[in-house]
């Protein structure tokens, strides 16, 4: 049994907040050389957080903690995101990070009900939004780009219909939120690029793990 330290706990996640207050500064900035660190840095600091609040004295705090290091990866490999090579291998990351936060949701209890009708009008949503990825997606390489990037489609669909039948309000906003970022990298990508995308993508994309957690760390603690 893992146990919590909730001085360290508080410390750790104001720290995360600072530090991601930072590099949104960066990206907005546009200091690259600064973000390389700061990214990762965040995802690190949001690692120990869930740590030191005990979620590995749980099988689902384990794998939310999977799931954040999976991220982490895939913060890295995207730090360059026009090597294709780089931007397959975060893509790859993170889809298995979205598997392993189903694994979690799963293990926390899923339950039927009006809930799905929130999950199901999330990805609608985005999926209309981002109606041209995939034909954007086919134009830049073909299918070797729009297999992968259909399969993560599907797989954070998941994630966010899973999400939201925990029926717990922190962690269907946070993967909804997460998805705002998700499709905004992809709009960005491969449909058009638009003033502010960068600081849109990395604010939700932060917001939106910090609020699973919070989410999760709340149902192992209810």
């Amino acid at each position: 049994m893992c146990h919590s330290s909730p001085v360290l706990t508080v410390a750790l996640a104001v720290l995360t907040g600072l530090v991601a207050l930072a590099d949104w500064t960066a990206v907005v900035r546009e200091r690259k050389d600064l973000e390389t660190w700061l990214k990762p840095a965040v995802l690190v600091l949001l690692i120990l957080t869930v740590v030191a609040a005990g979620a590995l004295g749980h099988t689902a705090g384990v794998w939310l903690a999977v799931a954040l290091v999976l991220g982490l990866v895939g913060d890295v490999a995207l730090l360059d995101d026009t090597v294709e090579s780089r931007f397959i291998t975060g893509l790859a990351a993170f889809l298995v990070g979205h598997l392993a936060y189903v694994v979690c949701f799963v293990i926390l209890g899923l339950t039927m009900g009006w809930w799905l009708a929130g999950g199901i009008a999330v990805m609608v949503v985005a999926l209309a939004v981002g109606n041209g990825v995939l034909p954007g997606a086919m134009r830049e390489d073909g299918w070797a780009l729009v297999v992968p990037i259909a399969v993560y489609m599907a797989v954070i669909a998941a994630m966010t219909i899973t999400a939201w039948l925990t029926q717990e309000w922190w962690i269907a906003v946070g993967a909804s939120i997460f998805v705002v970022s998700d499709s905004s990298l992809a709009i960005n990508k491969f449909v058009k690029p638009f003033r502010g995308a960068r600081p849109l993508i990395m604010t939700t994309y932060h917001v939106g793990q910090a609020l699973i957690a919070v989410g999760v760390l709340v149902l192992l603690g209810s």
